[in-house]
């Protein structure tokens, strides 16, 4: 794990392994789309919105230093498009309201 000088942990710290996976396969594609889409046997634009939802992932990292650990995973999770949009708002005010709760 990678740390910052201010003791936080770096973006890529926050990939998944598969996340991490693709990055060096994409890398060792020298960035080539239609090679890694071959090689995962899936369409280009399969691939391509797999490397758009990857990169939100990595913005919103960037973007959201200060949140809590929680609500940083339901960013990447509602990035990754595991969760619909009511839900990530529901449980983001959920969260919130707790935090200011306490």
């Amino acid at each position: 794990m990678a740390v910052a000088a201010d003791g936080r942990k770096q973006w890529i710290d926050y990939l998944t392994p598969e996340d991490l996976a693709f990055v060096k396969r994409f890398l060792l594609a020298s960035g080539t789309l239609k090679q890694l889409a071959s090689e995962y046997g899936i369409s280009y634009p399969t691939l391509r919105l797999r490397l758009d939802r990857l990169i939100d992932k990595v913005r919103l990292i960037d973007e959201h230093t200060e949140a809590s650990p929680f609500e940083l995973q339901l960013r990447m999770t509602y990035a990754d498009g595991r969760i619909d949009d009511e839900t990530f708002r529901l449980l983001l005010e959920a969260h919130r309201n707790e935090a200011a709760g306490r």
